[in-house]
């Protein structure tokens, strides 16, 4: 049973008074069972709840009970929402904001929910990258996170892909995604809305302009949005490969999701081996020759044509490097 969720029946009696089960249920979208015997765990744990029988009754806590969650400093509040995520937490550099919030709730609750949450906190561990690559230095996160907390603009070098490479941008910054172990910046510049790489951050510099964010925006559904449009982006043309049942079982591990996924909708059987065709979505032929290339002799690319042409190319210069001595 989760700890967060009984901590949440403790505040909520604590904030609105005497709750029925099915009242406490539906704010915690769980079954009425399930309030049940929440509350029953916290009665056991020695908080002093009391049920009032009747039309009109209900759980309340004793009078003048109260959890002890006092004593928080601002900044230790809003390390409250990273309390389960060290690494991140460092990432903001609110790392130590976050262990004095973390022991302040602990201390807060009452013995048999402490020996709960450490007992949940000794069993999940997150990690946030990716395999096979070093997390990325970002040395600007925390200016960054200030000057979204502050609400001010901030001048920024940045690394991209095109020409020229650095460019210098005064961004007004909406809010931060980590994805996959990689911080972006969502940040309005000249050209409005736009996804900014943190780790590309070359240089920042709070200035004194306010930036505020526009109103009713939803920094989740935009992530939506942009990632709906980089799929649609990513994806340049098709091609059509053969794979050996070993290298279809290898794919997954070899390339993205959306390869994959255009496999199982579009394989058909060629011959009696367990060879099969397919249509694949592709970046560009560079990109995927790269890609197909880790499957060895388990695919063959048939179309488009220049595809073909540059495997056959890469794979006779790989064969006249493993002919000499």
């Amino acid at each position: 049973m989760p700890a967060s969720r009984l901590l949440s029946v403790l505040l909520l009696l604590q904030a609105r008074g005497r709750m029925s089960a099915r009242a406490i249920a539906d704010e915690l979208h769980v079954s009425v069972r399930t309030a049940y015997r929440d509350v029953a765990r916290l009665q056991a744990a020695g908080v002093p709840v009391y049920a009032e029988p009747g039309r009109g009754g209900g759980y309340q806590l004793l009078d003048g009970y109260r959890t002890r969650l006092t004593g928080m400093s601002e900044g230790e509040a809003r390390a409250l929402f990273f309390a389960g995520l060290p690494g991140p937490a460092a990432d903001l550099g609110i790392a130590a904001e976050v262990i004095a919030v973390r022991l302040k709730l602990l201390a807060a609750l009452p013995a048999g929910l402490r020996e709960e949450a450490a007992r949940i906190a000794a069993v999940f561990h997150l990690d946030a990258p990716g395999w096979y690559r070093d997390p990325e230095r970002t040395p600007h996160l925390p200016l960054l996170v200030e000057a979204l907390l502050t609400g001010r603009a901030v001048d920024v070098r940045y690394r991209r892909w095109r020409a020229p490479q650095e460019v210098d941008r005064r961004l007004h910054p909406y809010g931060l995604v980590l994805k996959s172990g990689t911080w972006y910046l969502v940040a309005a510049g000249e050209k409005g809305p736009a996804t900014y790489r943190v780790a590309h951050v070359l240089d920042a510099a709070l200035t004194d302009e306010l930036s505020d964010r526009p109103p009713g925006f939803d920094l989740g559904a935009y992530w939506a949005s942009y990632l709906d449009d980089f799929r649609e982006r990513r994806y340049t043309g098709t091609a059509t490969i053969r794979l050996s049942p070993q290298g279809r079982r290898r794919l997954p591990d070899n390339v993205p999701p959306d390869v994959v996924r255009a496999v199982e909708a579009t394989a058909t059987a060629v011959g009696t081996e367990g060879w099969v065709e397919a249509v694949i979505p592709i970046e560009s032929t560079d990109h995927a020759r790269g890609e197909l290339l880790r499957l060895g002799a388990d695919v063959e690319a048939l179309a488009p044509p220049e595809l073909r042409r540059t495997m056959a190319e890469t794979v006779e210069i790989l064969a006249r490097a493993y002919e000499r001595r």
